[in-house]
């Protein structure tokens, strides 16, 4: 027999790839199916307003029911929103504008593959194409609440300060860590379906804990807590920057967005190599 005649196949492993081979495979993927990505987008958007009488103004309903009911908690006493030099209205809604984008995205490309489960049983494409479009539906929200500041910004006769600019820049962290664990949860979410219920009570806790619609307290557990979450920079920096001018966060906005890119690169590579096997657990 001559041996140079057989061939030895192995099963893909894309480890042997190396890293760095692997993660620029990864985004020439996601550069190739950008097309793809776009339609998955319009598609769930027309699908969540296409029969909903109110439409896209739930995206704004849902933040100034938030905040009008801290404002009710204040006023009665309950709760104490803390020394805030900016109209509070403004204040609340750019913090929970920024917010969403982690909320809303996050629920959203958690659901994403049982949402495309037929279509993953059929078709073989890229799956990091549903995440990606999903959580694009937070950022048409931001964009509709950040329209509405403007609106109140007018309204209360206050200028935004020139950082307003950098806005774009300024959320790319939080919005790269919403992506990174929504390929997670997204896996997480197909295995075991509770997941996603428990996700959405998760985030609504996370939202009370961290000071989106108040002040950071400067004593008490709530400060403690501040001070190790990333998602209170990631919130709280652009929005006192663009309010205030100035913010003493800065440290701790580098360290989150760090963290955030770690995050991200972990979560895409976990997701990749699940990817194969992804139509087999939905």
């Amino acid at each position: 027999m001559n041996m140079s005649n057989i061939k030895t196949y192995e099963p893909d492993n894309v480890l042997k790839q190396g890293y760095f081979s692997t993660f620029k495979r990864i985004f020439q993927e996601i550069a190739q199916n950008r097309w793809l990505t776009v339609q998955l987008f319009k598609r769930d958007f027309f699908a969540i307003y296409k029969q909903s009488f109110i439409g896209i103004l739930w995206a704004i309903i849902i933040p100034f029911v938030s905040v009008g009911t801290f404002v009710i908690l204040n006023r009665s006493g309950v709760f104490n929103i803390g020394s805030i030099k900016t109209p509070y209205a403004i204040y609340a809604i750019f913090g929970m504008a920024i917010w969403q984008i982690f909320s809303t995205g996050l629920i959203a490309s958690s659901s994403s593959l049982i949402k495309a489960g037929s279509m993953i049983v059929k078709i073989n494409f890229s799956k990091k194409s549903l995440v990606i479009a999903s959580l694009c539906q937070s950022i048409l929200s931001f964009l509709i609440q950040f329209i509405v500041c403007l609106i109140l910004f007018f309204y209360y006769g206050i200028s935004p300060k020139i950082y307003i600019l950098l806005l774009p820049i300024l959320i790319i962290p939080i919005f790269l860590l919403t992506l990174g664990l929504g390929f997670v949860f997204s896996i997480l979410n197909g295995i075991m379906r509770d997941i996603g219920n428990a996700l959405s009570i998760l985030i609504t806790f996370l939202m009370f804990l961290t000071p989106v619609l108040y002040a950071k307290p400067q004593t008490g557990l709530l400060s403690k807590i501040s001070f190790y979450s990333p998602l209170y920079y990631l919130v709280a920096f652009p929005r006192d920057l663009i309010l205030a001018g100035n913010t003493d966060e800065l440290t701790g906005y580098i360290i989150s967005s760090i963290f955030a890119f770690t995050i991200l690169f972990i979560c895409i590579f976990v997701f990749h190599l699940s990817e194969t096997r992804i139509a087999e657990r939905i």
